[in-house]
């Protein structure tokens, strides 16, 4: 039996009212490739929309605010931080966007970090599709989580 569906195979959250508050920290990434000129305009200011990274670090935090409303299933966490960062790397011609989710709360963060990262790509895409239809949004993953029941874990460098 899976710990989201009980006995009969009907879909149930899991129930976390046993476990302790604990301090929960996850750390997510993703990337978002586009051309060096979709690059340069955002580096330079001059997207025609506005400030793409200022549109998609709101965009983040809200969507992780609002996960247990897009995930299914997925608990509401009391989230007491949400950084959302955009940096370019000029060399391969992409955004990197990394989100740092905390709680004191139950259960984990990851998908608060995993769900504001991913709309925060999906946010550079909308504002930056005047100027190139081939963005490619890609390599979104769980890069570290501190918390639980589980504890500590660290992606490998290698993968």
């Amino acid at each position: 039996m899976s710990s989201h569906f009980d006995e009969s195979g009907r879909a149930r959250m899991v129930d976390v009212g046993a476990k302790p508050v604990t301090s929960r920290v996850a750390v997510a990434e993703g990337e978002v490739k586009v051309s060096p000129a979709t690059l340069s305009a955002v580096l330079s200011g001059s997207v025609p929309k506005g400030d793409a990274a200022l549109v998609a670090r709101v965009a983040g935090i809200l969507a992780a605010k609002r996960t247990p409303e897009l995930i299914p299933l997925c608990h509401p966490v009391r989230l007491t931080d949400i950084e959302v960062a955009i940096e370019p790397d000029a060399a391969r011609s992409v955004l990197s966007v990394v989100a740092t989710a905390r709680a004191e709360d139950r259960t984990g963060v990851e998908m608060e970090a995993m769900t504001a990262v991913a709309v925060a790509c999906l946010a550079l895409y909308d504002m930056l599709k005047s100027l190139e239809k081939g963005i490619e949004i890609g390599k979104i993953r769980l890069v570290r989580k501190e918390g639980g029941k589980s504890g500590p874990w660290v992606r490998d460098a290698g993968s």
